[in-house]
């Protein structure tokens, strides 16, 4: 089944969003004008690319919102959120304003273009600041609804979008929702946005239950401790720096005794050559082999 790129479908939202909303602004770094063409015809004085600059693309972001706006700002997610890290952290955290950031390239969508354009530790840098949520989609369908929920807001909000995609959309309400059922004491297996279909195929004869998020910050801490149990024995499946929730996961159980293994990108993992994505997944751990070996070793 041939599914819409989530990039493609972000794009005919935004222009959507545009035509229903005149608050909101479109902030751009040379990327994505293309597929924005309609909507900056309609729109010429709400896109706004500011060129190769992303810190000043967050600083026009924070200046839009103190004067009432709703930006939605968009690139590549290292040059969105690191590159451009301090200016988020100031022009809209520290000023307590809000923004929509929505990136692209996820942890190494794009790494055939090199180190610059990957980014495993976005999610982690986003969650280190107060009052962020973070969506991390796993399907195109789940991308438009929480752009559409988080639009007309003025909350700080980043959303991930990946080339990678489940087969079907699931709930985005910000819940941890049971993929897998059974004995409520087999493990559980938390995957986040795109990986799950790879978890399922990963998991697909081992004795655990499957749960699924798209927001993985803030975590569901009461429905983590109503699927895991009295006595956890969990793994908690994330496409990006592995251990990223673990301080979530850690405070969701803290009155509990548990075991818990997080699967990632590694921290210590730096790969100095080209590949696919798919290349990447795989020398990461990140494909349904790597995923079914950590999980076989959390349940013996």
């Amino acid at each position: 089944m041939t599914r819409t790129p989530m990039r493609e479908r972000f794009y005919a939202e935004l222009g959507t969003v545009l035509d229903d909303d005149p608050r909101v602004a479109v902030v751009l770094a040379v990327i994505g004008s293309g597929g924005l063409t309609d909507a900056i015809a309609r729109h010429p004085d709400r896109v706004i690319d500011v060129g190769i600059r992303e810190q000043a693309m967050v600083g026009v972001a924070g200046g839009l919102a103190l004067a009432g706006m709703r930006p939605i700002v968009h690139t590549y997610a290292p040059f969105l959120v690191e590159r451009a890290y301090e200016q988020v952290k100031l022009d809209l955290g520290h000023q307590d304003v809000g923004a929509l950031l929505v990136s692209t390239g996820a942890s190494y969508d794009a790494s055939t273009a090199g180190r610059t354009h990957q980014a495993p530790a976005d999610v982690a840098l986003i969650s280190a600041l107060p009052g962020w949520t973070v969506h991390v989609p796993g399907h195109a369908d789940e991308l438009v609804r929480a752009v559409r929920r988080e639009a007309p807001t003025d909350r700080r909000v980043y959303v991930r979008m990946s080339t990678l995609q489940n087969a079907q959309a699931h709930p985005v309400d910000g819940r941890l929702h049971l993929v897998r059922g059974g004995s409520h004491d087999l493990p559980l297996v938390l995957a986040v946005g795109p990986l799950l279909d790879t978890v399922v195929e990963a998991t697909r004869d081992l004795p655990v239950r499957v749960a699924y998020t798209s927001t993985p910050h803030p975590l569901d801490a009461a429905g983590l401790r109503t699927l895991a149990g009295p006595v956890p024995v969990l793994a908690v499946v994330e496409p990006y720096l592995e251990g990223t929730s673990a301080a979530s996961v850690a405070a969701a159980l803290a009155d509990r005794p548990s075991r818990v293994v997080h699967v990632g990108v590694p921290r210590d993992a730096e790969l100095r050559r080209y590949g696919s994505p798919k290349e990447h997944a795989a020398a990461h751990g990140l494909d349904a082999t790597g995923i079914r070996a950590r999980v076989k070793e959390l349940i013996g």
